[in-house]
């Protein structure tokens, strides 16, 4: 049963640096039109592939609150009325600096009970870098502003390793997000993609980026502050107090069916990955004739879904059951990977807990990356 949705709004007032994100400047945009397509595409959706009870909602960009207040109000009608979602955590991302009283109201009143601020830094000059454009005294602002409208449910994501970012520079960021006594954070070490202005400069050789040893310290230095703020790491990137953590990014790594709607919107469905068009005239068009909007779809064989289950639970604290995989399979992990599980054991990346959990050791969340990729079988499918 499909218990989540995920909604992307690719409208953003301006691109940042680093992101590769499908999205769009929303200056002269078809907003009103593209918020029409999004009940179109969730109306047929359902018809198709019904579910009894949505428990998470998580509407994502882009940037959602670069929308107006009627346009805010317009989005959550059409989610109401197209969506079987009564109660349950209702997530908006917003950017600090966009989010006014008047916005919050609207999500308010519509149900949306968890805010998502896309921070990076408290450090102006280094906001200024990365191309944001809100200030930390904005975040202070927003979040002030939030509590006002009644919302307790507020997480922040940072980023480190960003260019010219020293250790102690992510020290000083660290203390004051955690002055906010925010229930959940995320902190995420800067990826850089291809087709963004870090892409280009990195190529050019003119994007001072830290050292791996210092990008390495920064995220033990994450881990560290968060344990003594009393959060607790949930997952490689997520940090939370117990009853806070954010059940649909959950979903996705306890493996579950979850659907997508929006430009470029990705979705899970009946073992089958799917991904929308992300150009807004690809993807509003076929929705206009009646049709998904589909880039492509994947059905995946049982040796990819068991290969997910592995590298997307093992990002979780709690890592992989054991009991919970041979439910899902037919087959215990120990036998199916026992080369990489032991292996990984070995090099003390991973550690086994009474034959049953399978996780990440202090050393394997540094090296996270390299432990998923060792749960990639070859060969034929079984």
């Amino acid at each position: 049963m499909i218990r989540s949705a995920y909604i992307h709004i690719p409208f953003c007032q301006q691109i940042c640096h680093y992101c590769d994100f499908n999205k769009v400047f929303l200056k002269n945009q078809p907003v009103d039109d593209y918020i029409e397509a999004l009940a179109a595409e969730m109306k047929m959706t359902m018809e198709q592939y019904p579910t009894e009870r949505l428990t998470t909602i998580f509407v994502g960009g882009g940037t959602p609150t670069a929308l107006t207040a009627g346009q805010l109000e317009k989005l959550c009608q059409a989610i109401r009325n197209q969506l079987p979602f009564t109660k349950g955590e209702f997530t908006f991302e917003a950017n600090p600096g966009d989010l006014t009283l008047e916005k919050l109201r609207v999500l308010k009143d519509y149900g949306v009970n968890r805010l998502s601020l896309g921070v990076q830094s408290f450090n102006d000059e280094l906001l200024r870098a990365i191309g944001r454009t809100h200030s930390s005294s904005d975040v202070f602002a927003t979040v002030e502003d939030a509590k006002k409208a009644g919302f307790d449910n507020i997480s922040i994501d940072l980023i480190y390793a960003l260019p010219n970012q020293t250790l102690a520079d992510f020290q000083a960021t660290l203390k004051q997000a955690l002055s906010l006594q925010l229930p959940h954070y995320s902190g995420y070490s800067l990826i850089i993609e291809p087709k963004t202005v870090f892409y280009n400069l990195m190529r050019k050789d003119e994007l001072p980026l830290p050292k791996v040893e210092t990008e390495a310290s920064m995220y033990e230095l994450l881990m560290e502050e968060m344990a003594a703020a009393g959060l607790r790491q949930y997952e490689i990137s997520n940090f939370a107090i117990p009853g806070f953590e954010s059940l649909h990014n959950l979903v996705y790594w306890n493996n579950e069916y979850y659907y997508g709607f929006g430009a470029g919107a990705h979705a899970y469905i009946d073992g089958t990955r799917r991904s929308n068009h992300g150009p807004l005239k690809k993807y509003m068009t076929p929705i206009q004739d009646g049709q998904f909007p589909l880039l492509y779809e994947s059905k995946l064989t049982e040796k990819e879904q068991m290969e997910e289950e592995m590298f997307l639970g093992l990002r979780k604290t709690a890592g992989v059951s054991a009991s919970h995989f041979k439910g899902k399979f037919g087959v215990s992990p120990f036998s199916l990977f026992k080369g990489p599980v032991e292996d990984m054991v070995t090099r003390g990346l991973l550690v086994v807990e009474e034959n049953e959990s399978i996780r990440l050791t202090a050393q394997g969340k540094l090296l996270g990356n390299e432990v998923f990729q060792a749960f990639l079988l070859t060969g034929e499918d079984e």
